[in-house]
Order: structure tokens, then sequence, then C-alpha cells
């Protein structure tokens, strides 16, 4: 039980990290806070000024309080108004720099990380988990207070007007109250599971029409009818639970919390009897009760909320604390100190979830700038890992990699990065533009080089042909485009960046031959004047680079030309040309 409670404590002391995104604007919050205070106490004074409305005897006197009372409800609605708006500055300014901050340090965490969480569940933490907090600054915290408030400014006006009737007040009505409020969430909880049994029953229903095909097939209607009433049987009976515990509840309710009213109204009437209030009073201390009653009922579901909100602010600060790449997003990259000589130095690497398995091993290459370079292999045979760690995804276990003279590590993570494009096989484009894609290689570029970066990559006279020209919109993922077209897109993107390192990861690979025609010839348009290292499945693509490399089980079993390595028979080349050309 103590660990538990020192958890909690910690989450606490976690969660109050929150605040700085919202101190520099502490000014608005404090004058929001003291609109709240202004706002209660107008509220407070209601009950008191109406009862002493009741108590009154002339019409003068009458038609004064009831000005007074006019004006408090107008001063509350713009003390209320004020309120809101403050705490919705704070909110919003707030939740803005919480954020960019937790979008800021995900966009910089390390490929790893990203290999190990759902992109539903990171999406989660900035869209659920802040509207979450949303709701805590805007609402909770507020209300919260307002309660806490109104329980002691209305137990405070309460003693003033009848001390034993106080006393007899808080015996029962807010223990009736925070009944009632566990009983209500505990009836929450038999309706979700109400629900629970619902969804199950649908997805019954779902798979076996989805199936139907098969449930034929193995003559299962009965089984499946079975199954189906079943779940029914299941829904009716905890639906009945349901609804006795909900009749249980709203006759508790009725005579728990009318009750105790009428039992204060009842108590407060003898004292009226003995003179010891007035029918003001008495009127004033009802409406008290009931505001201190829901307060009780009501901080404790508002507490709930702000404990909701300690969890989503522990998640939230997960992200933040998590270990970025060293990435200065206000700096300027210095891409002409890099240059496309690449050494590969025995290279060993294992990935940090599965460090029994070794991915390379004992990887020695050297490419020298301008050079054109293949690597094949099978699948699974570490080729993709190799270009994995040339742009820094992952960092070496053994061995060193070299650019111009340099080891990696001690090279700008940003200045490595912009110095090299790629052309993957699966093209992932953004759901915006065709010219807003091709930008993405440079953002800052002009027109005419996005034109003329389009022309290079074949890609110029499709685009043209669609209506909106460049603006046209490529579909979440592209799905507007063919695959021919998105690989043109890409390469109009590698074009615009003008790399001194180009990769190609099985660009042409899930072509038709006429796409692959046009991009290929756009890949050697790209690949001139400019270190390339080509991913390679079709091998037929490959006859013209100044060197080749087969990877096999994580090392490099052959290099050479093309020509070299088709001559020797039993080389592992040769028969994955071989393989190739049978299929």
């Amino acid at each position: 039980m103590a660990k538990r409670e020192k958890l909690k404590k910690s989450a606490l002391k976690k969660s109050l990290r929150l605040f700085k995104y919202f101190s520099p604007y502490k000014g608005y919050f404090f004058s929001g806070l003291v609109f709240l205070m202004l706002s209660s106490a107008a509220t407070l004074t209601f009950p008191y000024l109406l009862g002493g409305l009741l108590d009154k005897d002339t019409t003068a006197e009458i038609n004064k309080l009831a000005l007074v009372l006019l004006f408090i409800f107008l001063g509350n609605a713009i003390f209320s108004f004020l309120r809101i708006y403050l705490f919705e500055i704070v909110t919003q300014k707030g939740l803005a720099l919480l954020r960019e901050k937790t979008y800021s340090n995900l966009i910089k965490l390390p490929i790893q990380f990203f290999n190990s969480r759902r992109v539903g569940e990171l999406n989660s933490r900035i869209s659920a988990d802040v509207s979450l907090l949303q709701t805590t600054f805007t609402t909770s915290i507020a209300e919260f207070l307002r309660q806490i408030f109104t329980i002691f400014g209305g137990i405070i006006m309460l003693s003033t007007i009848s001390g034993k009737l106080t006393i007899f007040m808080l015996a029962v009505v807010p223990v009736i109250a925070l009944i009632a409020y566990f009983f209500g969430k505990f009836i929450g909880k038999l309706s979700k599971q109400t629900q629970d049994i619902i969804a199950d029953s649908n997805t019954v229903v779902e798979e076996t029409l989805q199936g139907i095909n098969v449930v034929k097939a193995f003559a299962n209607e009965v089984f499946e009818i079975k199954r189906y009433k079943s779940s029914i049987e299941k829904i009716v009976k905890i639906s009945l639970t349901n609804a006795r515990f909900r009749g249980a509840f709203v006759s508790f309710i009725i005579f728990g919390l009318f009750g105790a009213i009428i039992g204060v109204i009842w108590f407060g009437l003898l004292l009226k009897e003995s003179g010891e209030i007035t029918q003001g009073d008495l009127l004033s201390f009802v409406i008290y009760t009931v505001f201190v009653g829901a307060s009780f009922g009501g901080i404790a579901d508002v507490y709930a909320q702000l404990v909701k909100a300690t969890g989503a602010t522990e998640n939230l600060l997960d992200l933040i604390d998590e270990e970025s790449e060293n990435i200065d997003l206000n700096q300027t990259a210095t891409i002409n100190k890099i240059s496309g000589k690449i050494e590969f130095k025995k290279i060993g690497f294992v990935y940090p979830n599965r460090p029994e398995n070794d991915v390379l091993k004992d990887i020695n290459l050297e490419i020298n700038e301008g050079e054109k370079v293949a690597i094949v292999g099978q699948s699974g045979a570490g080729k993709s890992t190799i270009v994995s760690l040339l742009l820094r995804f992952y960092n070496v276990s053994s061995g060193s990699l070299v650019i111009n003279n340099q080891n990696i590590n001690d090279i700008d993570l940003t200045s490595l990065r912009e110095s090299i494009a790629i052309v993957p096989q699966e093209v992932m484009l953004f759901g915006g533009t065709i010219k807003e894609n091709i930008l993405y290689g440079k953002p800052d570029a002009s027109d005419n080089e996005v034109i003329e970066a389009a022309k290079n990559a074949n890609a110029y006279e499709f685009i043209l042909s669609f209506p909106e020209g460049f603006d046209t919109l490529v579909g979440e993922r592209g799905v507007q485009l063919s695959g021919g077209q998105k690989q043109r897109v890409a390469i109009a993107r590698a074009v615009l960046r003008n790399p001194k390192i180009l990769i190609l990861d099985e660009a042409t690979s899930s072509l038709d031959s006429k796409s692959e025609s046009l991009v290929q010839e756009a890949l050697e348009k790209l690949m001139e004047n400019r270190t390339s290292i080509i991913i390679a499945h079709r091998l037929s693509t490959i006859r013209n680079v100044d060197r080749i490399y087969v990877i096999e089980n994580g090392s490099i079993s052959e290099e050479g030309t093309y020509d070299f390595l088709i001559k020797n028979e039993t080389g592992i080349f040769k028969k994955l040309v071989d393989l190739q050309n049978t299929n």
C-alpha cells in the first residue's frame, strides 16, 4: 500500500512540471482566479439576499433588495464571462507550447523509438491526452476551486444563520451526496459492461456474415445461432442487473437527498417556531444546503477528472523526456563540407532489441566520390541495414563508418542527412499537392526550380496532364497517383535536393515495364556526377555501375563489376541473375 502512495506522489510531482508551460500566462490565470472568486461570492450572496427579501415588510425595501439582486446577477454574469475567457487564454496558449514541445521532441526521436511504438498510440498522446488537459484547465480546475469555495463559503454562511441547523445538515447531506456519487459511479461501470457485451454480440454477427462461406461450408449454422443466443442472454442478464441498481439509485436519490432536505426543513421549522430563525433565514439555509450538497457530490467527480489528467500529463512528459537525436532545429546545415566518399571499415551491427542476431558482420567497402555502386542479395541479407547506418538511423555496433575521411558520428546529423537523398521502393507522399511534395526536398526552392526538377524526373508531362497541374492533390499517401507517377515525384524531390549522396532502394522493383523505363531514365539523369548507392532487386538495371557488392548473411561474399561477377559460374550473383532470367 505504501508503494502505491509513493507512486501517486511521484506522479503528482511529475505533473507539476506541466505548469512551466503555463507560467508565462500566470497573470491571466490569477486574474481569472480573482473573477472566479468574485463569481462564487456573488452566487453565495444570492440565497442570503433572497431570504432577506422574504423577510421584508415594505414595498420600498422589497424593490430595493430586488434591484440589488439584479445588479449582483449582472456582476456575476460579467465575472463568469471574464473568468472563462481568461482561463481559456491560459489554456490555449499553454497547451500550444506543450503541443509544440511534445511534437518537436517526438519528431526528433530516433528510428528505434518509432519501431517499438504504434502510430495510433503516439497520435493519441498529442490529440486525446492534450484534449483531456484542455478540459482540465478550462473546466475541471476552475470547477474544483469553485466547489471548494462554495463548500467552505456555504458552510460559513450556514453557520451565521444557525449553528444548530448547520451541524444537523453536515451530519446528513454531505454523507448522502458522497454515497450518491459512488453509487452512480458503480452504475456507470455496469453500463459500460453492458455496452461491451453488446459490442461482443455485434462482433459475432460481423464475423459470421463476413465468413458466411466458411460457416456454410462447415455446416455450422446451428453453432453460430447458439453462440449468438448465448451472447444475447448475457446482455439480458446484465441489463436486468443494471436496471435493478438504477432503480435502487433513483429510489435512493428520491428518498435520501430529498429526505435530507426535508429533514433540514423540518428541523429548521422547529427552530423557527422557537424563534431562533426567521422564515427568510430558513429559505436561505435550504438553498445553501442544496449548494453545499451539490458541491460535495460534484467535487468527487471533478477530482476523478483531475486524476485522469495526471495520467495524461505523465504520458506527455514521458514523450518529452525521451532522449532525442542531436538536431538543432534553428541550424543551417553546412552541406558543402560533406563529399560523397564513403568507407565502411569492419562494420558490425546488431539491432538493440535483438542483440543475439548479427545483422552485419565485418563489412568492408569503399565508395569513391561520384561512383555508382550496387548492393545486391536476397531478402534479409542486410542491404537496407547498410542504408540505415549511412543515414544514422542506427549507430554501428563495431567498426567505423567514414564519410570524407571523417567518422560519421562526428558529422552534424542535419548536415549529414541534408547531403543524402533517398528514392525508396515504397514512396511516401504527403496528402498535399504535387508541388508541395516536390518542395519537401528543398522547401525554399523557387517555382522554376520545381519545374526544372519535374522535367529532369520525367514527371513534367504527366503533371501538366492534370487539370490542376502542380496544384493537383495527391491524396493520402499519394493514392491519386500511379506507382510510376509517385516514383517520378519522389525523384523530382531528390533532384531538387541536389544531394552529394544518392540512395536508390529498389526504386523500380514494383513498376510495370513502361513506368520502369521512364523512371530508370530519370534515375540515370539523377545519378550523374554524384555518389550513388543502388539497392537492386532487378539485376538487369545495374549493368553499368562501377562496382557491385553481394551481401549474404550479413557479410560481403562477392564484389566486382557486372561483367566480372556474371562469369563466376558458381557465384551467388550468377545464381541470382539466372534465377531472375528463369522467372
